[in-house]
């Protein structure tokens, strides 16, 4: 299970086009030493044209000038990008866009937008169903299905349009108001009531409720699914290789053996039972006015319960009321919801490292994609590098869920605006997050498990039976067996024949001698066949989140 579902969920594949403009700053020229030529760069930042954007250098050293080649930017004029895979700052925009875009209808600029003008419509129809606000008829089912189909057939081209009208009054949630009474001026019934919208709410009633249904159709329609199909994967891995043996490492020494499948349960487990966490998260909303109080809302309509009428509006949207707020809704949650991301990608984080010292060991193999290429320079490579993007990119995402979690609980007295513009970076957190699985994803795939180099690590290892041994002299009596078994096997070249002639020694039940004679490495793996089949991740239960 996961977040309940909201009637909000939509999905858009349109292309957008963004220019990014940049004027040349006046500064004096200034002076940079080049060790390779023992000379000095003057360098002037004022030497743009409008033909390149090439950095105009001389040298001292003219022999030196002669090495040094400046980039043009070819093209007309070089100072105003389109942004593409080329030109976007994050490469969550860029290189990786393929891999990310599906959060873009709901964590990006657009995605705020519409979800704004969710909000705004769906309180403004919650206005006309109260029956002391006779101002506010009750819509007819044409005028409700009208307003139901500015939030269904919400386009690119109608946020380009909010967005022109932010420019002339620079306030993002009145350009969506204004947006909303101008596509319902031809309306004969809304046109009625149209400084209706955005009644009694500051502009955080909307954005708060925005926020929350962008993360939570976010979470249900993207992140949740890969999750729960990266978990699979690791199920599958540990189901395929339980009766697999393999040489533990503790400290990066040989240890008591388990089987490759147990370990792959142990991180299966893991991942989701903190899905679960990740899912019991409760998204909240407010929509108490200015300050909390409903101050406005009472001074128009004092007879009206307006607690419980924004409590009703908020779970509607499908997610939790919280009663308890300033002008905002203090972000606890996400705080909680970001922490819970940062546990999944930190023990993903841990799974990763595994995998890629499992393939240095030689202990998996990846298969090979024709033309792929691992190092420039030795042919023979083979690297681990959808592990090694996926902790990259799991560091990259903690790094922000983090400091979204640290900072957005923290606001001045009844709201202060630092809030505002790290909201807007949701979407880089759980874009590296989700690509990172992704990444990890791609990585299982290519995964071989290599049996033979296993076995022979298992059969270098007979020093891994001094436990049971030990353990068994314990058993039975006899003195000193932890003693015993430290100077047989302690910095010591241990095989087979020196721990049967150990055994064979010892004044033990002959069932016990047989026992352990018929032990080896590849045997002595305790109950980890079972575990690696069990795999109790699929057996937990997932809860959906509730509204009250």
């Amino acid at each position: 299970m996961e977040f309940a579902a909201s009637s909000s969920s939509r999905v858009f594949n349109r292309t957008h086009q963004f220019s990014i403009l940049s004027t040349p700053p006046n500064q004096n020229p200034s002076s940079l030493f080049n060790p390779s030529s023992n000379a000095f760069i003057h360098v002037s930042t004022t030497s743009f044209s409008s033909r390149d954007l090439s950095c105009k250098s001389t040298l001292k050293d003219k022999a030196a000038a002669a090495s040094i080649a400046t980039p043009k930017m070819a093209g007309n004029g070089g100072r105003d990008f389109e942004l593409s895979n080329l030109t976007a700052l994050s490469p969550l925009d860029g290189r990786y866009w393929n891999k990310v875009k599906d959060l873009s209808p709901h964590m990006s600029e657009y995605g705020l937008i519409y979800y704004r003008v969710l909000v705004e419509i769906k309180w403004l129809i919650k206005l006309s169903q109260i029956p002391e606000i006779i101002e506010v008829p009750n819509f007819s089912e044409e005028a409700k299905a009208y307003l139901e189909g500015l939030i269904d057939g919400f386009s690119m081209d109608d946020a380009l349009e909010v967005k022109n009208i932010e420019k002339v009054t620079n306030h993002d949630v009145k350009a969506v108001e204004y947006f909303l009474k101008k596509k319902c001026q031809s309306h004969p019934e809304v046109a009625k009531v149209l400084e209706f919208f955005h009644f009694a709410c500051t502009s955080e009633d909307i954005n708060n409720l925005a926020h929350a249904l962008m993360l939570k159709d976010a979470m249900n329609v993207v992140v949740f699914p890969v999750m729960d199909k990266l978990i699979k994967a690791i199920c599958k891995l540990a189901e395929d290789n339980a009766s697999t043996p393999m040489l533990s490492r503790t400290h990066g020494q040989p240890a008591s053996p388990t089987t490759l499948g147990k370990e792959m349960a142990v991180f299966a487990a893991r991942l989701s039972e903190q899905r679960h966490e990740i899912s019991q998260v409760k998204i909240k909303g407010k929509f108490a006015g200015a300050v909390g109080n409903y101050n406005a809302h009472f001074s128009a309509y004092p007879s009206v319960n307006w607690p419980q009428i924004a409590k009703e509006f908020v779970e509607t949207l499908g997610l939790c009321f919280n009663p308890f707020v300033t002008q905002i809704e203090p972000h606890d949650y996400m705080a909680r919801l970001f922490h819970a991301i940062i546990v999944f990608n930190s023990i993903l984080i841990d799974f990763d490292r595994d995998i890629w010292g499992y393939i240095s060991l030689a202990y998996f193999k990846q298969t090979t994609k024709a033309g792929e290429i691992g190092s420039s320079t030795m042919p023979h490579k083979v690297n681990p590098i959808d592990f090694e993007n996926s902790e990259g990119n799991l560091g990259k995402a903690n790094g922000s869920l983090s400091h979204l979690s640290e900072k957005l609980p923290i606001s001045r007295w009844q709201r202060d605006l630092t809030d505002s513009t790290v909201l807007r970076n949701m979407g880089e957190g759980l874009g590296h997050s989700l690509l990172a699985y992704k990444s990890a994803l791609q990585g299982i795939a290519k995964l071989q498990v290599n049996g033979t180099r296993l076995s022979e690590d298992l059969n270098q290892s007979w020093e891994v039976l001094a436990e049971p041994i030990q353990t068994v002299m314990r058993r039975y009596g006899v003195p000193e067996p932890y003693e015993k078994l430290k100077e047989l096997t302690r910095g010591r070249a241990v095989t087979k024949d020196s721990i049967k002639e150990f055994i064979e020694g010892l004044e033990l039940p002959e069932e016990a001698k047989d026992y352990l004679l018929e032990l080896t490495p590849h045997t002595y793996v305790g109950a980890a066949i079972e575990l690696g089949k069990t795999v109790p991740s699929r057996k937990l239960k997932r809860s959906a989140t509730k509204s009250n």
